[in-house]
């Protein structure tokens, strides 16, 4: 399941658990890229529950999105990743450090204050 929402003014929820298929990727992806539309120093909030990978259809269907993803980088300045699982939480950090202007903490699954109050703050 992947279900992309507005959590707040400014910020992007994206909740994920399970797989992905290339259906409910393309309408993820198409919800995300219009949610970001527009959007100036915003932030995502990840939520990981039990990540699989995705099909390799719905791969197909990110690789054909990726120039509207690399814009819709430039409209997020902080995420936050919470998850259990602690490769992940490396893996995002790791990615935030590789993004120029785009920065990444991960958080466990149970810290979605800390999670808030980072994407806020700082």
């Amino acid at each position: 399941m992947l279900n992309i929402y507005l959590k707040e003014p400014n910020m992007v929820g994206v909740d994920l658990d399970g797989s992905i298929d290339a259906a409910e990727m393309a309408v993820g992806l198409d919800a995300l890229i219009e949610l970001c539309d527009g959007m100036e120093g915003g932030g995502m909030f990840y939520r990981i529950t039990d990540f699989q990978m995705p099909t390799l259809n719905a791969l197909a269907v990110e690789f054909r999105k990726l120039p509207q993803l690399f814009r819709l980088v430039r409209s997020i300045d902080k995420a936050a990743v919470l998850t259990d699982q602690g490769w992940i939480k490396t893996v995002s950090e790791l990615e935030g450090a590789l993004i120029p202007g785009l920065e990444i903490k991960a958080f466990d699954l149970d810290e979605e204050d800390a999670a808030l109050d980072y994407l806020h703050n700082g």
